[in-house]
């Protein structure tokens, strides 16, 4: 008696061919799958490697470039005052002080009302006025660099020198040990000029990051501190600074960084003389505003040469204070590891 092949038994051949074909296409996609992370991985790499191939070739030229200046005046170029190009005589160190000095005055000034501005932004300000008032900050952060020059020495240049450098002068310059900082003619020009201006520009940028930073803090955290007592101040001391703590500092070394590297908004309203005095009142230069001047003017091979190596001193001193806040922030991290 013969056996009929039953309609529910597989097609065993059949579905051995297809176990076959599904088995193929899978070794295939994930083949190609290798294939496109293996390109991914490398194209990534060669996008991350990029950034450190500029970074050394920026140095690189800037060496090559300012060599000639180093080798002439020695390591005693960054402490030289001299700065002559009709007798090829040069020297850093007015250069660096107008850097450094607008650069602290404008974080000085800047970091205190960016921290005010942020805060009342994300813990204080009415839903209602919160995007027109965020937006209004980041419209600043974009205003060009020229126009902030334009205004600061067309607008805030004279009203200074009437209203506000007389008062300083007055008051500040009375003093003992500070009263030199304050001293000298009233022109609405100079050092703590570009310092303000500097602040002005750099308040955007710093509130808008701390505003974004304050924004992430989890909210069952500081409704957590208001329902054990905690009041604003608390809150914002006890749990949103120690949350957002890198991106703080972040946002502060953002705007240093703009402001050490600024150029036209400090030529405008410096003074761009080669002068080196204690007074915040006199005219100055910083690396950036003499590069400006006199980049393009620069006949002699020893001045080009020397205008290197200011370039060479300004990319130094921007490292040393990322690394500066980099060491401070593991530093940080430490002591809470401790505690």
């Amino acid at each position: 008696m013969s056996v009929q092949p039953s309609a529910a038994m597989p097609d065993l051949p059949k579905q051995a061919l297809d176990n076959g074909f599904h088995s193929v296409a899978l070794r295939n996609t994930m083949r190609n799958q290798r294939i496109q992370d293996f390109f991914f991985h490398k194209i990534t790499l060669l996008f991350a490697a990029s950034v450190l191939l500029v970074l050394v070739g920026i140095i690189v030229s800037l060496v090559i470039g300012a060599w000639p200046a180093l080798k002439e005046f020695g390591p005693g170029f960054v402490t030289r005052v001299e700065w002559d190009p009709v007798g090829d005589q040069f020297g850093a160190m007015i250069a660096i002080w107008g850097t450094l000095a607008t650069s602290l005055i404008a974080l000085a000034v800047a970091f205190p009302i960016s921290f005010g501005i942020a805060l009342f932004l994300t813990e204080i300000c009415p839903v209602w006025l919160r995007r027109p008032m965020g937006t209004a900050v980041e419209l600043l952060a974009g205003v060009p660099s020229i126009i902030y020059g334009m205004w600061g020495l067309f607008v805030f240049a004279p009203l200074f020198a009437d209203h506000v450098q007389p008062l300083l002068k007055s008051t500040l310059g009375q003093l003992p040990v500070i009263g030199q900082l304050f001293q000298g003619p009233t022109m609405g020009i100079g050092i703590l000029t570009a310092g303000l201006i500097l602040a002005i520009m750099i308040i955007p940028f710093i509130a808008s990051v701390m505003r974004d930073v304050f924004e992430i803090v989890p909210t069952v955290l500081k409704e957590s501190a208001y329902g054990l007592g905690c009041t604003k101040w608390e809150v914002v001391r006890k749990v949103v600074l120690p949350y957002t703590r890198n991106g703080v500092v972040g946002g502060v070394m953002l705007g240093l960084g703009r402001a050490l590297g600024e150029t036209m908004a400090v030529t405008f309203v410096i003074g761009n003389a080669h002068d080196l005095s204690w007074s915040l009142f006199s005219a100055g230069n910083s690396i950036s505003s003499t590069l400006a001047n006199e980049f393009a003017e620069a006949a002699s091979p020893l001045h080009v040469s020397s205008l290197f190596a200011l370039a060479l001193i300004l990319f130094a001193i921007t490292f040393i204070v990322l690394s500066a806040a980099k060491l401070m922030l593991v530093g940080m991290s430490r002591k809470e590891g401790t505690k």
